[in-house]
């Protein structure tokens, strides 16, 4: 007899033989003969994309710079006698910030104004002198060579005060140096020399630097274009962009997100740096609060071109194929189509659309990843307008 055993099955009035045993149970299909019905189509959000004139702009960085920056260097030689301001502080145009000891000073210019009585004096004496000999006789009287002398000597005692005049004029002005004051507003640095210690004065590159202010207000903002923006810039402007240049920017910190600071550009420079392909531009903005520094960092946009109209859509619209870039349209079948697209800059969230979609397309803005090509989609009406209106593009007006 065989070990193996033969099962042999059944299904007689609903009962299933087993050849070792009975088994009841009901009769079924097998599960490969079920049709497994089809997933229902992905649900996807959709909405036409948003119309509005969006001007042609452009970003870069660039690092904001002082309009005057001033280093305070002695003129006149001296002990520095008093410090008038607090390290850091706004200072205005005129206010005292050093002293130097005027003592010395103040005796040479005593000493100067005496000199120029005694200058005066021998002028006056001269010309006495010289106003009797006219009154003489020539020949018989005075001899022609003593008149002669005493008009030699009336022009020396004349020089003699001309130059203790300018002599004093120095003088002066060499005690109105022992007060050093701001020659602009801004803020000041840290002092560089603590009263008490000798400065030196003079035109010469050793004097002695003391402090340096930087105006604050306004403030300038420098940056670069390459040469492409460039050409592109003086051709949406004109020459005037350049010889007189008052286009309108807007700019950003680091930490801030949207463009609000409103400034003009007021300086186009004379030629391309021929190492690096690039022209310096610079702008102006406002500074009364002095929150803007020398040094720091930011964004500027600007405008290349007049305002146009556009399409603008959701960058989590947009899908990338390679190195193309495309959006899903929902057509009249509830079938998702592509369109491949050219895109333009982000306008406060929103992408522009140059060309590849049409005015009414149905763009899927929700659920991109869930949605294929060519298969259908169960839409859901959206609408963009919402994110548009909480930050509205730059020019941007509805139709």
């Amino acid at each position: 007899m065989q070990s193996r055993s033969i099962v042999r099955q059944g299904c007689i009035g609903g009962l299933l033989f087993v050849s070792l045993g009975l088994v009841l149970a009901g009769c079924e299909k097998p599960k490969s003969e079920a049709k497994a019905a089809p997933p229902p189509p992905p649900q996807v959000t959709v909405s036409q994309a948003l119309r509005r004139m969006v001007a042609d702009e452009a970003e870069f960085v660039g690092r904001f710079v002082a309009v005057d920056t001033v280093e305070m260097r002695a003129r006149v030689s001296g002990y520095l006698e008093k410090i008038h301001f607090r390290d850091g502080q706004t200072v205005e145009k005129g206010q005292l910030l050093f002293t130097i000891d005027r003592r010395p000073f103040e005796a040479t210019l005593a000493q100067v104004r005496a000199n120029v009585e005694q200058a005066r004096a021998n002028l006056s004496f001269a010309e006495s002198n010289l106003e009797r000999g006219q009154n003489l006789k020539r020949g018989t009287v005075i001899s022609e060579q003593t008149l002669d002398q005493r008009v030699q000597a009336e022009r020396v005692a004349k020089s003699a005060v001309a130059a203790q005049e300018a002599a004093l004029s120095q003088a002066q002005l060499d005690l109105q140096y022992t007060e050093l004051r701001a020659p602009v507003s801004g803020r000041i640095g840290d002092r560089r020399v603590a009263p008490g210690n000798l400065v030196t004065g003079g035109t010469n590159g050793s004097t002695t630097l003391l402090a340096t202010i930087q105006s604050t207000d306004p403030i300038r903002f420098e940056f670069t274009l390459d040469e492409a923006s460039y050409l592109k810039f003086i051709r949406a402007y004109g020459d005037t962009a350049v010889s007189k240049p008052s286009v309108a920017v807007r700019l950003k910190l680091i930490d801030e997100q949207t463009f609000s600071r409103e400034g003009h550009v007021d300086f186009v420079d004379n030629a391309i740096d021929r190492s690096s392909g690039v022209i310096r531009m610079r702008a102006e903005f406002s500074n009364p609060d002095g929150k803007l520094t020398p040094g720091m960092f930011g964004r500027i946009r600007l405008v290349m071109a007049p305002p146009a109209s556009a399409l603008l859509v959701p960058d989590t619209a947009i899908g990338t194929e390679q190195v193309r870039k495309f959006v899903l349209v929902v057509d009249d079948k509830n079938v998702a189509q592509p369109k491949y697209v050219t895109l333009g800059p982000v306008v406060d969230g929103l992408r522009v659309v140059r060309d590849g979609l049409a005015e009414g397309d149905r763009v899927v803005i929700n659920g991109l990843m869930r949605a294929r090509p060519g298969t259908k989609v169960a839409p859901k009406e959206g609408s963009i307008a919402f994110a548009a209106d909480q930050a509205e593009p730059t020019g941007a007006k509805p139709n």
